[in-house]
């Protein structure tokens, strides 16, 4: 029986990658060890190191003057990490909230200055929206604006980007590589690389380099956007294994075709799965359609009674981690880019026997 890991992080990688993860665990291109045993200013790791970024860039096509970190400390470390590199004295930062991470965001950024949020998640006849890019009410003197894309918890996403002079700031924790994106259009990206990029304790950060004077006197090194970026990632020891296999899923995502490929097959994916609920009775989805997520889907069933018979049963069945968020119930199914479409129309067959049998 095949597994599918439906997890919403840390989430599956590409078999291929983990494959070949296990090939080279012990002894790493005959050098005898593993890469997380060798120096980090090696010239082996620097290697892999240099390449990962090279892969990173030609993926994403990122501009020569932003600058590329892989950073400690997840998405909840860049909360801390982007009011102390980039906030002014004497002016606030904007905080767009859209779900439950953009409002742990602002939460995080309150300790280090004035913060002002703007809630934009609301409901339409009981169906959950976002109001549109262009209704944003943006402080053309803010520091910066910060939102986040897409909602893991609650399965929302947009994929504009407001008209304005002021920095962006984007958590992109959990779409990042999904599909192609403008990375002229900000300011900051960062990401969690345990959704679309690798294994949990690497923290990816793309800065503009206009940006890197910016931090505060003050701003504990670990965080340093200019510090990180003035040593290559390099001032302190970096999480060197999570490194080298977000290395090796950019080769991956490179030789599936890269974003645009993998674009085309996120929606899909996200097609298929959507198109399934909205056809049933017995399954719902609460988001409108143009903010549904495609790495995140939520469902709900017709019967909460039936809840945990469904994740007893879909664990039964190899489909893994489908129990919603606390926060939001029901089910989630998130598809991130190791998801092969087979693992969506497994999880679709299953979900149409399920409705035929307690339907």
């Amino acid at each position: 029986m095949t597994t599918y890991n439906f997890c919403a992080g840390p989430a599956m990688l590409p078999t291929e990658v983990m494959l070949q993860a296990q090939e080279e665990f012990i002894n790493w291109h005959g050098r005898g060890c593993s890469i997380m045993e060798m120096s980090h200013r090696g010239k082996d790791f620097m290697a892999v190191a240099a390449k990962a970024e090279q892969d990173l860039r030609e993926l994403m096509q990122i501009p020569a003057h932003y600058k590329v970190l892989f950073m400690h400390g997840g998405g909840r470390g860049q909360f801390a990490a982007v009011p102390l590199n980039l906030m002014q004295a004497g002016k606030t930062a904007d905080y767009i909230v859209s779900g439950a991470w953009s409002k742990a965001a602002a939460e995080e950024a309150l300790k280090f200055g004035a913060v002002k949020t703007q809630q934009i998640q609301h409901k339409v006849d009981g169906i959950r929206t976002l109001t549109a890019e262009k209704d944003w009410l943006i402080n053309p003197n803010a520091s910066y604006v910060h939102f986040c894309p897409n909602e893991t918890v609650d399965g929302l996403e947009f994929t504009g980007v407001p008209e304005t002079e002021v920095p962006l700031v984007a958590d992109l924790s959990s779409t990042i590589l999904s599909r192609p994106l403008d990375v002229s259009h900000y300011g900051v990206i960062y990401a969690g690389a345990q959704k679309n990029i690798g294994p949990s304790g690497l923290t990816v950060a793309i800065v503009r380099e206009d940006l890197l004077p910016k931090a505060s006197s003050n701003i504990p090194a670990i965080l340093d956007y200019r510090l990180a970026a003035e040593n290559d990632s390099m001032f302190n020891t970096p999480p060197t294994y999570a490194w080298y296999l977000a290395g090796l899923v950019f080769a991956w995502l490179k030789r599936q075709g890269g974003v645009e490929a993998m674009g085309k097959l996120n929606q899909q994916k996200a097609d298929t799965l959507y198109g399934y609920i909205d056809q049933s009775d017995f399954y719902r989805n609460d988001v409108a359609p143009q903010y549904r997520s495609w790495m995140n889907v939520p469902f709900l069933l017709a019967d909460e009674r039936l809840n945990d018979l469904f994740v007893s049963e879909a664990e039964n069945a190899g489909l893994l981690a489908l129990k919603g968020h606390r926060m939001v119930g029901g089910m989630r199914a998130s598809i991130y880019n190791a998801m092969p479409l087979a693992g969506v129309q497994t999880l679709v067959t299953f979900m149409q026997e399920f409705e035929r049998v307690h339907g």
